[in-house]
């Protein structure tokens, strides 16, 4: 495996090639292995990229192998130096007993761009106490204390792993306009995984979805969800032929429902209704594994 810090302007911040990663029956799932990859991702520079999937997809893993914290079985990473990388994870990494200065002056020599007057000001936007512990922080909380940290260095690409999980509607609705902000220099990118696809809609300009470790779909967002349709009808036009380009499918006492490929709609019988879907039905129809179906 080859890691390749970038200096080059312009570059892509992230890059996973042909990455793979294995877990042993017990490690990763109690009842079977668990296999990442070949995975291809690419972050590019100015855009944000959603990462999506069902739960032991692979999201977290992957966002690991890109930090340098779990080390893949092949394949290449290249990043940007890492002092220009901002992390949010599902809970805070720091040192229980610290409180949030105690964050802030811990962080700070490893930032040569810390600025602790934009700490300080988004620890007040964030509601937080400066002398709280962050063992005593709220899962929504110790979030915002991570977006905190993660925004006041001079980051160029944010990589969030479920930042607004644990938030209420109106903290989720002020951290996304933090992100579309953090957007505006054209420089900036941002890894966003999330199982929360109303929030991808409203930001992300890229998705890819994981399905089993593997990449089932990765485009831009308008083109997911023009390439795909939610179809329904009677069980009655849904033949052998057919049912090969259902995704998800789901039959029931009126007939049956899934997703197709846009393209493909063009055969179906005049009993079968297709519609436009939202990114949360494309993703959880393409995140789906066979066994699912």
């Amino acid at each position: 495996m080859h890691t390749e810090p970038s200096t080059t302007p312009g570059a892509d911040p992230l890059e996973l090639r042909g990455v793979t990663k294995s877990y042993a029956r017990g490690k990763r799932h109690p009842s079977m292995g668990f296999a990442l990859g070949p995975l291809d991702l690419t972050v590019p520079r100015g855009y944000v990229m959603g990462l999506v999937g069902a739960n032991g997809a692979g999201k977290t893993t992957a966002i690991k192998i890109a930090l340098g914290l779990v080390r893949p079985d092949d394949g290449g990473v290249h990043l940007i130096d890492k002092t220009r990388i901002g992390v949010v994870f599902d809970q805070p990494a720091y040192v229980p007993d610290w409180t949030a200065t105690q964050v802030g002056r811990a962080v700070a020599p490893f930032y040569p761009a810390w600025d602790g007057a934009r700490y300080a000001e988004l620890l007040a936007w964030s509601g937080i106490d400066p002398g709280k512990k962050v063992k005593a922080l709220s899962r929504g909380m110790g979030m915002r204390l991570q977006f905190a940290v993660a925004l006041s260095h001079g980051a160029e690409l944010l990589i969030l792993d479920e930042p607004t999980s644990g938030l209420d509607p109106l903290a989720r609705s002020e951290m996304l306009e933090m992100i579309a902000e953090f957007m505006t220099d054209e420089c900036h990118s941002v890894l966003f995984s999330t199982h929360l696809t109303t929030d991808l809609e409203k930001v992300a300009d890229y998705v890819t979805v994981l399905q089993a470790g593997r990449v089932a779909s990765a485009t831009t967002r308008d083109e997911l969800l023009d390439g795909y349709r939610i179809v329904r009808g009677p069980a009655a036009e849904l033949d052998a032929e057919l049912r090969p380009f259902v995704l998800g499918l789901r039959e029931h006492g009126a007939g049956w429902e899934g997703l197709m490929a846009t393209d493909h709609t063009t055969c179906l019988g005049r009993g079968t209704l297709a519609e436009a879907p939202t990114l949360e039905q494309v993703v959880v129809h393409l995140g789906k594994e066979p066994s699912d179906v």
